[in-house]
C-alpha cells in the first residue's frame, strides 16, 4: 500500500472516532440526569423550608428578643404594641416615652420573616406570664396554625 493511501485510511478512522455522541447516548445521559434530579431536588426543597423555619426561630427567640431585652433594660419597659418593633430603630415619640433610649437596638432595620411578612409584636402580652409576644405566622401566613413560630414556645 502506498503511504498516501495509508494516511487517508488513518484520517478516516480518526474522523469516525471523533464524530461525537450518538442520539441514543445523549438520551441516556439526559435520562440519568433526570432520575438523579427527581431523587435529589425534593430533599433540598425540604431542607430549604427547614432553613426558613430555623431562621425565623432565631429571629423571634434570640435576635429580636435580645434587642427587646436591651430596650427594656435601658427604658424600664418594653415598647408598646403601638410603638412596635420600630422602637428598636428610632426613639418613639408617643407615650410612654422611653426614659433612656440608647438605640438603635437592631442593625439594618427590623427584619421580615423568611416568607417576606413582618414579624408581629404585641405588648403587653395576651398570654399570662409574658411581657410581650413576638411571632411569625410561618409559611402559610395564618395566625393560630401549627406552623406559627412564637416567642412563648421557648418558655414552655
Amino acid at each position: 500500500m502506498c503511504d498516501i493511501c495509508e494516511e487517508s485510511m488513518l484520517d478516516k478512522r480518526e474522523q469516525e472516532s471523533r464524530r461525537g455522541f450518538t442520539l441514543i447516548e445523549l438520551l441516556l445521559v439526559i435520562l440519568i440526569i433526570s432520575i438523579l434530579a427527581a431523587l435529589v431536588v425534593p430533599r433540598f426543597a425540604n431542607r430549604s423550608e427547614q432553613a426558613r423555619v430555623s431562621a425565623a426561630t432565631v429571629d423571634v427567640r434570640a435576635n429580636l428578643a435580645t434587642a427587646l431585652d436591651l430596650y427594656e433594660l435601658d427604658n424600664g419597659g418594653y415598647p408598646t404594641t403601638t410603638q412596635g418593633l420600630e422602637a428598636l430603630l428610632r426613639e418613639p415619640m408617643g407615650s410612654p416615652r422611653p426614659r433612656n433610649w440608647n438605640g438603635p437596638y437592631v442593625r439594618g432595620g427590623v427584619p421580615k420573616d423568611p416568607w417576606g411578612n413582618p414579624y408581629v409584636y404585641r405588648s403587653p402580652c395576651n398570654r399570662p406570664d409574658c411581657d410581650y409576644e413576638l411571632l411569625s405566622f410561618g409559611p402559610d401566613g395564618v395566625e393560630g396554625s401549627d406552623d406559627d413560630i412564637t416567642s412563648w414556645d421557648a418558655e414552655n
